[in-house]
């Protein structure tokens, strides 16, 4: 079966369109590309069915030549028989590829081997025939006997090594065996005795046991974690039945064979020293593939959650990243990130010079005709939290309007003190670097958000214990996904926002920028064409991601591609359109005209005209504008204030396998247990949402809310 045959039936669509979406990926088009402007090819796949086709095909190309590989090696072995080689190519996973090369991968010294270079593989054979021989034990093993093998019992045991390894090699044994295991074995996990576990982080499974179906994939990750730090014990169960059942179903014992005892012996001793720990081994790295494949899916799902949280623009922002000892730094900055002054106050223990502060703070407010105080949420935040409130009050005794807001700062350290931030504020300290980023973050959350390692970013659980290749791919996947869905200012983006751009990459953005600063912002799109590097494809895969806002065409301030111009201005004649109409007016004067007549009357696919027509309605629009803003407060809640009843509107700031953590305005997020959430809600990371106060446990710093629809 063809790799577009298999994966169409896995996706359910059909093999031409899968055909056509390998070529495009065989030819160097990028996932957002097609995405966006391939969609008559494609049959309007989405970018997820996109992905999906990639991977897959990753996959199945890898199979392909480990398959290769391994029929190879058993060539060379001379013992490919016809039967074999059809099992080979016929194998659909790695799994049961390695099942079949098993017994003939060159093995180090066991036991079975140093038996074979004895020449006991004849009395091996005879004990899996299960015949019956006139002479005794004994009497058959005399032939073999040597220096290295004194006696007929030493010469059964090499036999017995070979026969056991024999079994557990089997593909019909370790096949279904693994199977079988993966449904009705149990995960037994104790503390270790000798154990520290002072916060007792893993008490939950100090004694545990469970089967392994109905394990949750948090529950595999902290109970791997544990193992790691040396605190718990982990073993698999596996009932005799079951691992018995799967040897006597190639290898029975015949109570008449002369041989009857020595198969018994060799298949209890591969079970228990060969087979049983191979099959734990293989399903434990089955759970953790497939717990630490949904932990990586959520952190995705949540990085795009943070990443699509809308800007808020035409603000001025004074960031404060909290402190005590060292104090709290600030950055004022301009609605287009741009610093305008900085500096520190010391509010907080142990200098407590309070009323300093606030006064320093209303300068800079009044200075800079500030709106927006954003304020990290690191230590000391609340404290300043309360500072902020205080000044506003006393700010809007006089009629000025001021609010602040919590930013969630993870990675704003790291950042601040990487090359990228030097190479943007060589004059800045490295602390004022981390409170710019704080402000920058609410102007424009995902211009600043690509500048860090998205594991930094902290809106997953375990990110450190998954496996970090697979990861990463995950999450540069998003970045590159949200990056291209948004857009990109070509004349104000940062090379690493740049990075992102379908088929741009590293290297490319930094000639880019450095291109702009020596001749000044692009005009047209046309004129990337002068940036040494960007050739024809790289024009083709990042043109249409790349915006010119004011430019000399207007059509480059949207995501119309070049190649799509002769269309939109076609179309725009038809329809009547000029830069003077309003958004409504440009809708009802598009909806005169039928996409699909259009595109028959233009030889164009009617997908294409539909995007046209959408961007002609509002060219470049910022898909993150449709989203809720953030909440903006002017007074701090203590969780003191809050009642079991109150409803409150709060922020959705991670989303784990047991429910959502939500900021509320206190010190604490509160917990929204999955129980409590619409069968089928699907939330995100920004999501502003309606809560009710459930449970309160003040002492342990608790909160349980639940969810108003």
């Amino acid at each position: 079966m063809s790799h577009e045959t298999i994966i169409a039936q896995k996706l359910n669509i059909r093999p031409r369109q899968v055909t056509a979406v390998i070529d495009m990926l065989d030819e160097g088009n990028t996932i957002p590309f097609i995405a966006r402007y391939r969609k008559e090819a494609t049959g309007e796949l989405d970018e997820e069915q996109l992905r999906l086709i990639h991977d897959d095909l990753g996959r199945l190309r890898t199979l392909d030549e480990r398959r290769e590989t391994i029929l190879t090696a058993i060539d060379e072995q001379e013992k490919l028989t016809p039967e074999l080689k059809s099992k080979i190519q016929a194998a659909g996973t790695l799994t049961l590829l390695e099942d079949l090369y098993q017994p003939y991968k060159k093995k180090r010294q066991t036991r079975a081997e140093v038996a074979r270079k004895r020449g006991l593989e004849p009395l091996a054979q005879l004990i899996i025939k299960q015949g019956e021989s006139g002479e005794s034990i004994t009497q058959l093993a005399r032939p073999f006997l040597s220096e290295e093998v004194v006696d007929a019992e030493a010469a059964w045991a090499g036999a017995r090594d070979i026969v056991a390894e024999m079994i557990s090699d089997h593909p019909d044994v370790r096949g279904p065996l693994r199977e079988k295991a993966l449904q009705f074995a149990r995960l037994a996990v104790s503390k270790r005795p000798d154990a520290e576990d002072p916060r007792e982080i893993f008490k939950l499974y100090y004694e545990f046991e469970q089967r392994v179906d109905r394990l949750r994939p948090h529950q595999i990750l902290a109970i791997n974690r544990g193992e790691n730090e040396k605190v718990l014990k982990v073993s698999v169960e596996i009932a005799p039945r079951d691992w018995l059942r799967a040897i006597a179903s190639r290898f029975l014992p015949r109570r008449t064979s002369t041989f009857f005892k020595q198969l018994d012996e060799a298949i209890h001793d591969a079970a228990q020293r060969l087979l049983l720990p191979a099959i734990e081994r293989d399903v434990r790295r089955t759970l953790t593939e497939t717990a630490e494949s949904h932990a990586i899916q959520v952190f995705a799902q949540n990085l795009r959650g943070l990443l699509t949280q809308p800007p808020l623009a035409d603000q001025i922002v004074l960031a404060l990243d909290p402190g005590y000892r060292t104090g709290c730094k600030i950055a004022v900055v301009d609605a287009t990130g741009k610093v305008l002054d900085h500096g520190a106050i010391y509010p907080h223990a142990p200098q407590k010079r309070w009323d300093e502060s606030l006064e320093k703070l209303k300068q800079w407010v009044t200075r800079f005709n500030v709106t927006l105080i954003a304020i990290g949420n690191g230590t000391a935040s609340r404290e300043s939290e309360q500072l902020a409130a205080e000044l506003i009050g006393q700010l809007q005794e006089s009629g000025y309007r001021l609010s602040y807001l919590i930013v969630n700062e993870a990675g704003a350290s790291v950042y601040s003190a990487s090359p990228l931030a030097r190479a943007e504020m060589p004059d800045l300290d490295v602390t004022i670097r981390g409170a710019v980023s704080i402000g920058r973050r609410v102007l424009d959350p995902l211009a600043e958000l690509v500048k860090i390692d998205p594991k930094s970013i902290g809106v997953g659980m375990y990110q450190h214990d998954v496996n970090q290749k697979s990861l990463a791919a995950s999450l540069d996947g998003v970045v590159e996904s949200v990056v291209n869905q948004v857009g990109v200012d070509v004349n104000s983006a940062s090379p690493a926002l740049l990075t992102y751009v379908s088929g741009i990459g590293p290297k490319l953005a930094e000639t880019i920028v450095a291109h702009r600063d020596a001749n000044g912002p692009f005009d047209t799109r046309t004129t990337l064409n002068q940036v040494k590097g960007l050739g024809p494809k790289a024009f083709e895969q990042s043109a249409g991601f790349l915006r010119i806002r004011g430019g000399e065409n207007w059509l480059d301030g949207s995501a119309i591609h070049p190649e799509s111009y002769h269309l939109a201005t076609q179309i725009t004649a038809q329809a009547g359109l000029n830069g003077r109409m309003d958004v409504a007016s440009r809708e009802n004067a598009l909806s005169q005209l039928e996409p699909e007549k259009v595109a028959a009357a233009l030889q164009a696919g009617v997908p294409t005209v539909r995007d046209i027509f959408e961007q002609l309605i509002r060219p470049g629009r910022d898909p993150r504008e449709d989203l809720p803003a953030p909440i903006l407060r002017q007074d701090v809640l203590s969780m003191q204030d809050l009642k079991v009843g109150m409803r409150l509107k709060g922020t959705v700031r991670n989303v784990v396998d047991f429910g959502a953590f939500v900021d509320i305005g206190v010190k604490q997020d509160g917990l929204v247990h999955r129980s409590r959430l619409p069968r089928g809600l699907a939330l995100s990371v920004g999501d502003v949402i309606d809560i009710e106060i459930i449970s309160l446990e003040i002492e342990r710093g608790r909160i349980g809310l639940g969810y108003v629809s």
